[in-house]
């Protein structure tokens, strides 16, 4: 197993396997009104069956290079979690994912974790394209990907049926090239931290 640290509050990244499923339906339950305004997880994750199977799912995704799970402990909990929803190596396209506890907002974990695994996407796997698809009244998950320079790209409108309701999507993506120059970029000109909210959960 491993941890990346995510700074100097303590903040680490790890995976989030299916060993971790008490913890991660404990962390579920804590966030689960929050978490569920956007995104259909907490809907899925409802016991410790469902929440096994959540977990073993990513892990086939990821023995299959197709998807990806990781878990944000914060002082040693669990409060969140970031994935590559879709991970399309040969064809160097993936889709990244989020959600947060509300008690973590606020302190850039999303952003924070995020830029390692765009920074693994990009340069250790060669992927190209770094997608991002949020609810287009998801203010918070539209702002991470503002601080992750991303790019808007358009609106599928009424793509996302939730809860009864069709919701707007928004598209923004980070293309390896753009990436490399953000990163390379001064910190003073980098979009600055600030909160997150769900964007998606499979």
């Amino acid at each position: 197993m491993f941890a990346k640290s995510l700074g100097d509050d303590g903040a680490e990244l790890r995976p989030l396997e299916p060993w971790n499923a008490e913890e991660f339906l404990a962390h579920m339950d804590r966030g689960r009104e929050h978490i569920g305004r956007f995104v259909e997880l907490p809907d899925h994750v409802t016991d410790l069956p469902s929440a096994t199977s959540f977990l073993q799912r990513y892990a086939d995704k990821a023995a299959a290079d197709s998807g990806r799970l990781y878990g944000i402990w914060a002082d040693g909990t669990l409060v969140g979690g970031v994935m590559f929803r879709i991970f399309d190596a040969a064809a160097g396209n993936c889709e990244a994912g989020c959600w947060l506890e509300p008690t973590s907002v606020g302190r850039g974990l999303i952003t924070r974790a995020l830029r390692l695994m765009i920074d693994w996407a990009v340069e250790e796997r060669g992927m190209h394209r770094v997608e991002w698809v949020a609810g287009a009244d998801n203010t918070a998950s539209l702002n991470v990907a503002r601080r992750l320079g991303m790019v808007r790209e358009g609106v599928l409108r009424e793509s996302y049926l939730y809860r009864g309701v069709r919701h707007d999507e928004e598209v923004w993506a980070v293309l390896a090239p753009e990436w490399r120059r953000l990163r390379e970029a001064p910190a003073a000109r980098r979009p600055r931290e600030g909160p997150a909210a769900p964007v998606t959960d499979s």
